[in-house]
């Protein structure tokens, strides 16, 4: 028996040696093309991917959005093709935060200093911007509005801000358990990250989608290509400290959507397991009165803007015409 036992163990490793060196996934044609229609721009060294789309009418207003975690920019390809190339009238700029690197401590700040650096990479600076945002997307726009609201040197001026699932009260934020182990690291963290694969990471991701807006096998695939580019999958642990940093900076970022003069509105997917309803909801409305709302169909959950791009599309587009 323990011959046996050796045998095994000798088998595992190089099993185990071959699963941890298992390169990723080709992206599909739709995600290449994806990456082919964007661009970069250098920030303290690193590349970082945007999507530059101009919108179907002629004004010349912006519109940045702000992908959440842990998936990518690819995160607002069904609200750009709802519209035709982007949203409404306005010429839209979705954004890929900060890339892998490690060690890196990836922190709210950066992220916040990444979007002012490519609104000035851009010509930008004078420009009002009208930010939409999802998930860590979220923080980040607050982020960006506490400096707006500060007149901080190199703050992007802000026009509107719509908000959508995330957490942006820490107090009605439930991170889904694996979140809970990885953001406190340590070396399960490190065994975690590196025995992720697609089976595990569509199943916790689905978790967070409504029963009838389900990707396909194929969005998940791009989903997880996305991550495991540059080894992507083995920084989560160091994204996910955003968690603590919301509990931290939480007076500095509820701080700024409660002072704030610049319109306001949340687009709001209901069956939200992260954000839940109606515990969210109520307190967004109690501690943010001046907000407008729209809260989508009762099945739409965490990723509205993929759930039903139509949907959002519509009730961001309501907003923004309103002002």
């Amino acid at each position: 028996m323990p011959e046996r036992w050796a045998q095994l163990g000798l088998l595992s490793v190089p099993l185990l040696a071959v699963y941890l060196h298992v390169p990723p996934p080709r992206p599909s044609p739709a995600l290449r093309s994806w990456r082919a229609s964007g661009r970069y721009f250098t920030y303290r060294g690193r590349s970082i991917f945007y999507r530059d789309a101009p919108g179907a009418g002629s004004s010349s207003d912006v519109v940045v959005l702000l992908h959440g975690f842990p998936t990518s920019s690819y995160d607002w390809c069904k609200l750009l093709l709802a519209q035709g190339g982007g949203p409404g009238p306005h010429r839209g700029r979705s954004l890929a935060l900060l890339p892998a690197q490690r060690p890196h401590r990836y922190s709210i700040f950066e992220q916040a200093s990444i979007v002012e650096g490519l609104v000035h990479h851009l010509g930008l600076r004078h420009q009002r911007i009208n930010l939409l945002s999802h998930d860590y997307g979220d923080t980040v726009a607050q982020e960006l509005l506490h400096r707006y609201e500060h007149n901080e040197t190199g703050s992007i001026l802000i026009n509107s801000l719509c908000l959508s699932n995330g957490g942006i009260f820490p107090e009605t934020h439930y991170p889904r358990f694996i979140q809970k182990i990885l953001k406190d690291g340590g070396f399960l963290s490190l065994i975690i990250m590196r025995l992720m694969n697609f089976f595990f990471f569509s199943r916790g991701l689905g978790a967070v989608f409504g029963p009838y807006t389900q990707p396909s096998q194929a969005e998940y695939w791009d989903m997880w290509t996305a991550v495991r580019t540059n080894d992507g999958n083995l920084v989560v642990d160091s994204i996910l400290q955003y968690i603590n940093q919301r509990k931290k900076h939480r007076d500095r970022w509820v701080g700024a959507l409660m002072s704030t003069s610049v319109p306001l509105h949340l687009i709001y997917g209901p069956l939200d397991p992260v954000n839940p309803h109606p515990e969210f909801l109520q307190l967004y409305k109690k501690v943010l009165p001046m907000s407008t709302v729209s809260v989508l169909d009762d099945h739409i959950s965490h990723y509205p803007q993929l759930e039903d791009p139509t949907g959002f599309l519509n009730a961001y587009l309501n907003f923004i015409n309103s002002f």
